[in-house]
């Protein structure tokens, strides 16, 4: 035995010595009341003999003393009967006492000596609560650390209904004032949940009738709103309804990018509200859409707890009983390489854009050509970050696909270069139209024959150009060079709804298809597609992985860059160099729908008619792709509208393209251009 039974051996063995020793009286007063009883026996023997000797006697003597005696005799007689009923009554109860302090004592002595440990326990795992420590959900930042999305601190409202019900509220008197319960200094009227609910319903904006109904069930835990702000849970802590209602630590996530990237960023659902089978075990926010649901292990924190004894009424701990204690561990940042302020502004421009040409809908890309980074994603969708429309909704930036047009005819002249087939100075005559494997081609618009460069061609858009030019070019290098771009290819990015576009194979093209992918038809691609292919070229012919995110910064403030995987050469930097060159031909050929003064640009625009059920044509995408400045490439701008007033790309997304890079151009404080000196010949 160690030394604390021992104590407590001694100390109950003492009280088993005090116990038996009461007995030990308690059976000393029965024998005395026994031999008491045996006497009282004896002596109604002793009685009856002495009655009947004198029984004669008495007949002698009359009547009047016959009937003495009697009396008397049944009067002693009486009194040994009341005596020996007693003496058992006494008896049975001492015995019973006796057996009762027995057995509290044998139970008490197994309690405290033989089973102390484990009912000291148990007593202590009643008592016992852990309450979770929430971790900070991490926060989303635009390029310059200006926060899109963050967690702030708000309280869930909790009550007890078992608790509730048997409220019995406290009369305001002098002696009670500042721990009584009343509204608008008048006492509560009613009691259990009902006086609760009064209580509450004015500071949390609800209806007594709604809260009655939240609290009226069984259980000991029952929400009764969510998320509230720490004034509302000061005063609710005011109500003196300790006990029955208590709140717990949550948080609630704001959005401050207002009208513009909600799609993208997305939104956010309690766990225990949310249908996703991550959200099992977990407590506070999980994401559901956009980033917030993409970037959700980086954002998620782990939670921590506080394990301490609390109070029989309630959830109130009991100071100085902390046993255990785990921080939480909030969740990482991070930082995106959009800039808030470039997105905002293109938004602006292309919803302006869209008016001006009533557009049925519009996207817009601007990167950085130098390290690939998106700069500006936007679309022409109104939808507020962590709303239930950002929630059921993809941004179009990402999921629209749609035929490029005529900015593809810069990847099929770019094949061409690299693999040697044409250069840009090579010569032709150009008609309208022309006949191909039973097929007939014709250009946008009736012309003779136009005696035109390669560098014309793309200049001129020739739908005709481009297939006789395509004669050298063979089918497998015509899709080598698109997929070599990443036409028909997800970007990497992991954003929620990202198309990934079609490119079909070789081997499924008829005789129409292998001609119309030459000039943009035939395959299927979206604006970050675009913006990136066209980035190559003016990144001399490197294609670089595009990103989102820039870096990731944890609880503690260190920075971890997102490392960015070397290049794809594409193109050599001789023909990347001659492309540009042919571009900025074509931009100045558009001349003040796209020019942007003081800057070299090199641009191309396209037109694409969208086949519905059938084959009839249902809609048109206008598009157009630009880089600039030429002489020290910069950014990449693509935007593309639907169904426009005005049809070609030049006359509708070309002057959205100018409103941007002007912007960009004094924004970022870029240079400007040198003069030109070097363009290629498109006519001959």
């Amino acid at each position: 035995m160690n030394r604390l039974i021992k104590q407590r051996f001694a100390k109950y063995s003492g009280k088993m010595k005090t116990v038996l020793y009461y007995a030990k009286l308690a059976g000393k007063k029965l024998h005395s009341t026994t031999s008491r009883v045996s006497k009282i026996s004896k002596s109604r023997f002793n009685t009856s003999k002495l009655y009947r000797s004198y029984g004669s006697d008495a007949a002698r003597s009359g009547s009047g003393y016959a009937s003495s005696g009697a009396n008397a005799r049944y009067g002693a007689q009486t009194s040994v009967i009341r005596n020996t009923v007693f003496a058992k009554k006494c008896i049975a109860v001492a015995m019973i006492f006796a057996f009762i302090a027995s057995v509290a004592i044998v139970k008490l002595s197994f309690i405290q000596l033989i089973n102390a440990r484990s009912t000291a326990q148990a007593a202590q795992a009643e008592r016992s609560r852990t309450r979770p420590i929430l971790a900070r959900r991490g926060r989303i930042l635009d390029a310059n650390g200006s926060v899109l999305a963050q967690s702030v601190e708000r309280y869930n409202i909790i009550a007890d209904p078992m608790n509730a019900q048997s409220f019995k509220p406290t009369p305001c008197t002098k002696q009670t004032a500042g721990n009584c319960h009343a509204i608008n200094g008048k006492d509560v009227e009613g009691t259990g949940a009902v006086a609760v609910a009064r209580l509450l319903a004015p500071i949390l904006h609800m209806s007594s009738v709604e809260i009655g109904g939240k609290i009226a069930g069984v259980g000991r835990y029952a929400v009764i709103k969510r998320n509230v702000k720490p004034s509302v849970k000061r005063a609710i802590d005011k109500l003196n309804l300790s006990g029955c209602v208590y709140a717990e630590n949550s948080s609630e996530r704001v959005y401050s990018s207002g009208p513009i990237l909600g799609a993208l960023i997305g939104s956010v659902k309690d766990a225990e509200e949310s249908a996703r089978k991550e959200a099992k075990g977990r407590r506070g926010e999980i994401g559901e859409s956009g980033l917030e649901l993409s970037q959700d292990k980086v954002l998620t924190g782990k939670d921590g707890y506080q394990k301490y004894q609390g109070n029989n009424v309630g959830n109130e701990k009991i100071p100085g009983t902390v046993s255990e204690y785990k921080d939480a561990v909030n969740g990482n940042d991070i930082k995106l390489t959009i800039d808030s302020d470039v997105d905002w502004y293109v938004k602006k421009v292309l919803l302006d854009g869209m008016n001006r040409y009533k557009a049925g809908w519009g996207v817009a890309v601007v990167q950085d050509i130098r390290t690939g980074e998106i700069v500006a994603l936007e679309d022409s969708d109104s939808i507020k970050a962590g709303s239930a429309e950002a929630r059921a909704s993809v941004s179009k930036a990402v999921s629209q696909v749609f035929e490029p047009g005529s900015i593809g005819k810069v990847f099929s002249v770019a094949g061409m270069l690299q693999t040697g087939a044409r250069s840009l100075s090579d010569k032709f005559a150009v008609p309208g139209s022309i006949e191909k494997q039973g097929q007939l081609f014709h250009d946008a618009h009736n012309h003779g024959v136009m005696r035109l460069t390669l560098a014309g061609i793309l200049k001129e858009s020739s739908n005709v150009g481009m297939i006789m030019a395509g004669e050298k070019y063979p089918n497998n290098k015509r899709y080598e060079f698109l997929s070599k771009f990443g036409i028909g290819q997800y970007t990497g990015l992991g954003l929620q709804g990202e198309s990934q576009g079609l490119l079909p194979s070789v081997q499924s093209w008829d005789g129409r298809k292998q001609n119309t992918v030459l000039f943009g038809q035939g395959y299927a691609t979206n604006a970050l597609q675009i913006t990136n292919a066209i980035s190559t070229i003016a990144n001399k012919g490197v294609r670089l992985k595009q990103s989102i995110i820039k870096s990731v910064i944890d609880p503690q403030g260190r920075v971890t860059e997102r490392k960015r995987p070397e290049g794809t050469r594409v193109l050599d930097e001789h023909v990347a160099d001659q492309m540009l060159n042919a571009m900025e031909s074509t931009a100045e050929y558009y001349g003040s729908y796209i020019s942007v003064n003081g800057y070299r640009i090199a641009a191309k625009s396209g037109t694409a008619e969208v086949a519905g059920f059938g084959g009839a044509l249902s809609s048109i995408v206008a598009d157009c792709a630009a880089i600039l400045p030429v002489d020290n490439p910069r950014f990449a701008i693509t935007v593309a509208l639907s169904n426009p007033e005005g049809t070609f790309g030049v006359y509708t997304a070309a002057p959205i393209i100018k409103t941007i890079g002007e912007f960009l151009m004094q924004k970022y404080n870029v240079p400007v251009s040198t003069p030109r000196t070097d363009p290629i010949a498109v006519q001959w």
